[in-house]
């Protein structure tokens, strides 16, 4: 049986890609940076993708990748995707959607396009387990953050990852790009409320002035380009929210999960 790579298999998707596709009774081989520390429950290889040579041993007798590209620039993509396709069949990109040209999403997309190899691009928006940057706050009452009416349909992470699979072991995924969101269009605001109540604490949102979120978002990230990318791409939902689509319930037959759902699921994140 040949098996499936999964690439960032200790995020947060990784992980449930890995899980569900070792629970199908498939082959998995998860590639990891310290394979000990990984504690997946498949075989898991030494392996980083910035560095191509040494994905070779995890690449033999490996039909299918499930490829997340680690940061946000190209770097060595080109040998990394050329390797790839000269030892799997197919590929499933978690790119992200609205990707274009101008971006390293992109740009890794079209390097797949030329490489030969079946493939299926993931475009998801907004991922709903990125509002655990507010855990802090919230435990204390109070979230400090600009633009409060940028509204987004989150997504949680156990549905990518079921697309993923879905799209690894079923056929009639070549050259699709799906466009992944939850179902519920709610503002920064309205996502805070929601958690309080899921958690039983009161929780209010207090607009903080654009230029005071850069500074404290420079000292946390420290890359000026992508703390503005990150502060333009929450204002233009402000205007132009971020429409919900019905790709995960027409791909995997049931709704997606509602963003109730996965705050219900990561209560304890915030406790």
């Amino acid at each position: 049986m040949s098996a499936i790579l999964v690439t960032g298999a200790t995020g947060n998707v990784g992980r449930h890609v890995v899980s569900r596709l070792s629970e199908a009774g498939l082959k998995v081989r998860a590639l990891a940076r310290d394979p000990e520390r990984a504690g997946l429950p498949v075989e898991t290889v030494r392996g980083d993708l910035t560095e191509p040579r040494s994905l070779e041993p995890a690449l033999d007798d490996v039909d299918s990748v499930f490829l997340l590209w680690p940061g946000f620039t190209t770097g060595n993509a080109a040998e990394v995707v050329a390797r790839i396709a000269g030892r799997a069949r197919r590929v499933v990109y978690l790119s992200a959607l609205g990707a274009d040209s101008s971006s390293h999403y992109g740009e890794i997309e079209q390097l797949i396009r030329h490489s030969g190899v079946s493939w299926t691009f993931l475009r998801p928006g907004g991922f709903a387990v990125n509002t655990l940057m507010w855990a802090d706050q919230i435990r204390q009452g109070v979230v400090r953050w600009p633009y409060g009416k940028a509204s987004r349909a989150l997504i949680h992470e156990k549905d990518i990852a079921a697309v993923a699979v879905h799209a690894l072991t079923s056929a009639g995924h070549n050259g699709a790009a799906y466009p992944l969101t939850g179902p519920d269009e709610l503002t920064q605001a309205d996502q805070v409320r929601v958690i309080g109540e899921v958690v039983g604490r009161e929780v209010r949102w207090e607009e903080q002035p654009p230029q005071e979120a850069r500074e404290r978002l420079l000292a946390a990230w420290g890359e000026p380009a992508f703390v503005d990318s990150a502060l333009r791409t929450w204002e233009s939902f402000v205007a132009s929210p971020e429409r919900a689509t019905d790709t995960v319930r027409r791909l995997l037959g049931r709704p997606a999960l509602s963003f109730r759902q996965w705050a219900e699921d990561h209560a304890a994140d915030f406790s």
